[in-house]
Formats: structure tokens, sequence, C-alpha cells
């Protein structure tokens, strides 16, 4: 056992005896209520209409506006009265850049405050749900959005610096101030704090933890980016639209452009459209090995949330982290099969309880089973989910397959040739009527299955070409052929998988001003004949490296291998597997916005006999 490990063995055995004696009654008729814990879960004994409300600035390490002072982070705060005489609370720390516009969660909710500054509706129903049951819930403006000071940087040092300001705050180690400038402590909480958020904000839980910062002990980044490059690139390509880091940072700030002017000239220029290539700029932004926040440095337990068809923060963004997060990191997961999605528009109450029993058992060190239960949660279609011990699944087996020279893809070695343009196409039009002869792109596909089979991990895929030009942009597509029931309209305009549906769910307690009633959602689901399952694509100039292009000579040929984003999937039987070989991708960008290249209208030609594409699969039961 590790000293971490006994560390945090110790910690729960503490805890456990502290919520014991705040459990139990006391002399007093007057008793206030302590922590009660009932079936391994806390309990909701805490007035949410009697809760302290409050707010105060905690200091960050840097300046990021360069005013000559270090900003200021508003963090408002919601605990149990009781904490005020005595009771000590963990902490559920939300930071957002999103509390200006355009608001956060599926309804865009926003802070409302009373005359006094503090929050008279906080969003989301994390407060009105767990402040009940004891703990205190942090709503942490990101440095330069809302009440904070400074500029937002996209992913940059300062919005996850801030982040871990206040996280020492609560641990006695960084000040903060109130209205007045007078210093205030954090001393009604244990310290131990854990961050969730959806997207940007789960990639600031995934930054703060990457410092290491002692006290965050748990984080739930759902759909969060581990690496701002991978946000706007794909492998040299430009997948979304051109100056988008400029242009987020933009979006989120209410302030004059003037303010933080010197701050978007860098991000522009770092940001390099004209290349895409990997360098300092985007270095300082991941957070899997960069220079300010890495995975090896996470100390913090994981709870995370994928969604394995997100065009937005695609699936390598957790893939790629979690297989470098330190071994003795008690994790868990759920990999499903929606768009740019919180889980508690998917699947509520399930969700709800899971997420209770894990932040009581990280924070509240109650004796419940979350870590005795499957480690992964797995989405394999509409209303279909099934545990595993991991992911990616332990018993999946790498099979190779090959393209042929008349459309099938097998086992057995091949040859032959096959060209194709590289022109900007929609994954529909690639992988539409694959027996059908197209210009712009090569299909091949296996026999019909005679049992079901599983993807799960990630897809790597070897072509050997070449080209009439010095690069092209070379794309592939795994295919699901075959009719079935699926989740639709995972783009991000299409609602994510989902649709909305009649009545509404209360979750914990709320006010006249807190509502803690959400409306429903269910799985939106069509009827097709085909579903694109992986994608991957590549500037052919990076083959060799992320971070310089070298161009290819015309007529020569090269061996290009490089990574498919992850999976998890199920072939039925009956259905088949086809490996689409294409060009620039339109579905990964907006080529209407400046990005997306349109394609390099370059002459494929592609060597069957090296090329291939390999996956991790589960067969059998």
């Amino acid at each position: 056992m590790s000293l971490f490990q006994r560390r945090g063995l110790l910690a729960a055995a503490s805890l456990a005896a502290a919520i014991a004696v705040a459990g139990a009654p006391a002399a007093s008729a007057t008793a206030e209520p302590g922590i009660t814990v009932s079936g391994g879960l806390t309990q909701p004994v805490f007035s949410y209409t009697d809760a302290i409300r409050e707010h105060v600035q905690v200091q960050s390490p840097l300046d990021s506006d360069g005013d000559g002072k270090k900003d200021l982070v508003r963090v408002d705060i919601i605990r149990p009265k009781e904490s005020d005489s005595g009771l000590k609370v963990p902490v559920i720390m939300h930071q957002s850049p999103y509390f200006d516009k355009p608001g956060v969660g599926f309804q865009l909710d926003h802070k409302t405050y009373d005359a006094n500054g503090n929050l008279t509706k906080f969003p989301l129903f994390y407060d009105n749900y767990f402040v009940p049951r004891g703990y205190a819930y942090l709503s942490v403006d990101m440095a330069g959005t809302r009440l904070s000071e400074g500029c937002p940087t996209g992913g940059g040092p300062s919005d996850v610096l801030g982040g871990k300001a206040v996280i020492d705050w609560l641990n006695g180690r960084a000040t903060a101030y109130d209205d007045q400038g007078a210093p205030v402590k954090a001393s009604w909480t244990t310290g131990r704090t854990g961050m969730i958020g959806h997207s940007y904000e789960g990639g600031l839980a995934i930054g703060v933890a990457g410092t290491g910062v002692q006290g965050l002990e748990t984080i739930v980044p759902l759909a969060g980016p581990s690496s701002w490059y991978d946000m706007w690139r794909a492998n040299g390509t430009l997948t979304d639209f051109k100056n988008g880091q400029q242009w987020l940072a933009q979006m989120i700030d209410e302030d004059p452009d003037a303010k933080c002017a010197a701050v978007h000239r860098r991000m522009s220029a770092g940001s390099d459209d004209a290349t895409g290539d990997y360098n300092a700029y985007w270095d300082e932004l991941n957070y899997r090995t960069g220079p300010v926040s890495k995975a090896g440095n996470v100390r913090a337990s994981v709870f995370a949330v994928v969604g394995m068809q997100d065009r937005n923060v695609m699936g390598n963004q957790f893939s790629q982290w979690w297989t470098k997060l330190p071994r003795d990191v008690r994790r868990k997961a759920w990999v499903t099969q929606y768009g740019h999605l919180d889980p508690f528009w998917a699947r509520r109450q399930v969700w709800v309880n899971t997420l209770h029993q894990w932040f009581d058992h990280e924070l509240m060190g109650v004796a419940n089973d979350i870590m005795r239960q499957p480690r992964a949660d797995v989405q394999l279609g509409p209303d279909r989910w099934i545990t595993q011990t991991d992911w990616p699944a332990r018993q999946a087996r790498t099979t190779t397959l090959r393209p042929q020279a008349d459309g099938a893809l097998s086992s057995q070695p091949s040859k032959g040739t096959g060209s194709y343009l590289d022109t900007l196409q929609t994954e529909e039009a690639m992988a539409a009527e694959p027996g059908t002869a197209n210009p712009n792109r090569l299909a091949y596909l296996t026999p019909p299955l005679k049992n079901a089979i599983r993807v799960s991990g990630t897809p790597s895929v070897s072509l050997t070409v070449k080209l009439d030009k010095p690069t092209a942009n070379l794309g592939v597509l795994l295919v699901d052929y075959g009719t079935d029931t699926r989740i639709h309209g995972v783009a991000p305009d299409k609602g994510q998988g989902l649709k909305l549906v009649d009545g509404q769910d209360c979750v914990g307690q709320g006010t006249a001003d807190d509502s803690s009633c959400y409306l429903r959602a269910a799985d939106n689901t069509i009827t097709s004949g085909f579903q694109v399952v992986s994608r991957g694509i590549i500037d052919a100039q990076n083959r060799i490296s992320l971070s310089r292009q070298t161009p290819l000579t015309p007529g020569r040929p090269y061996r290009i291998t490089w990574k498919m984003l992850p999976q998890d999937y199920e072939f039925k039987a009956g259905h088949r597997l086809g490996l689409v070989l294409t060009g620039t991708n339109a579905d990964l960008g907006e080529p209407t916005l400046g990005g997306a290249e349109t394609g390099t209208g370059a002459k494929v030609t592609v060597d069957l006999a090296g090329t291939s594409i390999s996956l991790p699969l589960v067969t059998g039961k």
C-alpha cells in the first residue's frame, strides 16, 4: 500500500469518527443538527432556507490583466448555518466562466443577488441537494469573468491558478477579503474540497487537480478538456474556426475588449492557425504533460464522464489524460454515446444517487460501497447500459483488418491500390452508399457479423500513400453498417442526443428565488442504416511531429500511422464494419467560420498492402 493510500485511509477513518460524533444527539434540548448518515448516505437534516449566504474575493497569484495588482477571484458561498457554531463541513466547488454568457447547464442558469451582493440564486442543483446534507457549496467566477478580476485565458495559467487559490484559501494557505477589504478566514470548513463542472468547467477541475494542490480530494469533470490544443486541432488539422481561443475569451468576458487586448493578441499569435502546429503556447494549456498542470501530479480521486460522440470535447480528451493518471488515483468513469452533455440530463436519478455516494465517500469519509462497484458504466445504445471493471474493457484484444481490392475488409493480406481526392465532405456523404463508386473516398466492408462484437478503446490506422501535392488531410471513418435504432442528434445544435419531454424533477430543497426543479429529457433516437463510430484525421505534413511540418515529396510513398478517436461501441450480429478512407472532415469544424480547411484537392493513392486498421475488440458475451 502506498503512502498516499495510507493517508487516504487514515483521513477517511478520522472523518468517519467526526461524522459519528457530529451525528450523535447533544445533551442540550436546543442542540443543532449534525451530519447524519443512514444507509451509507448523508441525510438532508439542514435547512436550505436558513443557510448562510456570503461572498469573498480570493487573491490569485497572477495579474492576468496587467494592471499591477494580482487578480481577485469572486467566490459565492452557501453553507449550513450550523457551520457558524462549530460544525466543520467539506466543500463542493463549481468554478465556471459561463455565469455571464451563455449561462450554465442545459437551462442556461444565471446568478441573481440581493442588496448585500449575496446570491439569492445559485445556478444548477448542487447547492439545493448537497447543502441540506452538510456540505458547503462554492460558486466561483473564473478570473476575468462575472465579478472576478483579470482576463480569461482560454484554459491558461490564470484560469487554473485562480481556482487553485480558492482551495488554498479553504486550507489556510491563501488570502481572501470581504467587501471592505478585511481578510476573511474559512474557519467553517474541513478543507476537503471536490470540484465539479461541465465542458470548460470540467477542464478547470482537471487543470487544478494537475497542480497537485493539497485539499482537493476529488474532481468530477464532465466532458472536460485536458488539452486545449485538441479543442481546436486534430493532428495538425484545424477542426474548429480560426482564432477560436480569442473568440472564446471575448465571448465570456463582459468587460470592454480594450481591457484584455494584450492577452487577446498573445492568444491569437500563439494559436498559430496558419500551420495548426503544437507549440509552447499550447503546451502551457496542456493538462496532461504541461508546465502548469500535468496528469502525473494529480492527487485527487477522479469521477469522469465522457461522450464518445462529442464533437466539441472529443473522446481523446478523456482517454489520453485517463491513461496518464498515477495508478493509485481512485477513479470511476461513465462512458456514453451522447454528445457534449452533463449526465444530469441523461440518466438523472442514477446520476444524482451515484454522485451523492461519491462525494459522501470522498469528502465525508462515509463508508458506502461506491468503490466496490464496477469502475466503468458504459452506454451501448438508447437506454442500454452495462458495467465493467475498468475502461477500456480489460478483455479487449487487438484485431487488425485490411482493405481488399474487391472492397472487402478482412484480416487477410491485401494488394492493389485505390485513389481519391482530398475534398471537404460531411461524414454522412463520406459513409453513405459504400458500394457505390465515389471519387472522394474509398470504402471497405466486412461480411455480416455472425456474433456481436464491441470496440472498447482507441483504434489506430496505418496508411501507405502517395500524394500529388506536398500534403493532404488524410481522414478515416470506422462505420457500423446495419439498420438499428440509435442515439440521434449529437451535434451541439441538435440536443447532444437528448430531447425534452413532459414533466420536471425537483432535486433537493429550494426557495422562492432558487428552485431545485428542472425539466426532464430522454434519449433522442432515430432508425438509421449506418452510424459513424470513430473517426481520425491528420495533416500529412505533421506525420512525424505535431510541432513542425515536413512536406511530402509528390509521387513518393509514405507510411503514416496515427490514433483515431476512442470508442466503446457494440456492432450487433448481422451488421458490417466499414472502413472509409477520405479527406477533410466537415463535421469536425465549421468551414463557414474559417475553420475545417476546404481540402487540399490532392490526389491520394493508397497502397492497400500497407494499409490497415487495428481495433481493440471484445468478443463473446
